[in-house]
């Protein structure tokens, strides 16, 4: 049976402009392939609502999960809550859950619970709260789609919560080969060999070094004695080591 899939959503004007370098979807990517959740597509798109909306609805209606990022803040121009509960069809209103929260963390930061913090405690109708155990303000699951933070370290956090509920398959598990040869001489046994074992993924990338060409296969699939013997049958056929 094939791993559960996700795509994720990084929502931000910082992540197009080239502002901010988004750190978020690397940690993703490495968190589902331990849990055997397939990442297979990411998307960016701008503070824009309608974007936002039809991304949103696009990508839960393809995959199993959608994770995003950013945009859930306390300014005018954090609308990713907003926009996913229209995307759902559902209000979205302070909620006393998430505003505990809130209140008691300002609390006992000495802050006041303002106008624009009260923004972090809208949740639409049914989500599910994700917790936020380094700034308080709350993500929540709605459905198939997680909406989480854009700050790398709150990001982090978050999807630390939302692990353990989180149903995957096998974790994928890889084997680096590397070949002192130009992807020209090993591009058709290569092929072949991904031919016989379509059950895993071979993906060649190419290295330049003191102008020695060469290339890395890396291996991957759920069954790690198949990558073990895809990998010796690479060494067989061009020689090479385990990078």
């Amino acid at each position: 049976m094939p791993n559960p899939t996700a795509a994720m959503l990084v929502i931000g004007d910082e992540i197009l402009s080239g502002r901010t370098r988004d750190a978020n979807t690397h940690h993703l990517a490495g968190e589902l392939i331990k849990v055997g959740i397939d990442l297979k597509e990411v998307r960016v798109v701008s503070d824009d609502r309608g974007a936002i909306i039809n991304a949103v609805n696009a990508l839960r209606a393809g995959f199993d999960h959608v994770f995003t990022s950013g945009g859930i803040g306390p300014t005018h121009d954090d609308i990713t809550a907003d926009c996913v509960a229209a995307a759902f069809g559902l209000p979205l209103d302070v909620r006393d859950d998430a505003l505990a929260i809130l209140q008691a963390h300002y609390d006992t930061c000495g802050i006041e619970l303002n106008t624009a913090r009260l923004r972090m405690a809208r949740v639409p109708e049914g989500a599910r709260l994700i917790a936020n155990p380094i700034s308080a303000a709350p993500g929540f699951s709605l459905d198939n789609v997680h909406v989480m933070a854009g700050v790398p370290s709150i990001f982090q956090a978050m999807v630390a919560d939302l692990r353990p509920n989180l149903t995957g398959g096998a974790p994928v598990a890889s084997k680096t080969v590397r070949l002192e040869l130009p992807e020209g001489e090993i591009a058709g046994p290569l092929a072949a060999l991904a031919g016989r074992n379509g059950d895993m993924s071979f993906g060649s990338y190419p290295f330049n070094q003191k102008g020695s060409y060469g290339a890395n296969i890396v291996i991957s699939g759920t069954d790690p004695g198949k990558i073990d013997a895809a990998a010796a049958e690479l060494r067989a056929l061009f020689g090479g080591a385990d990078a």
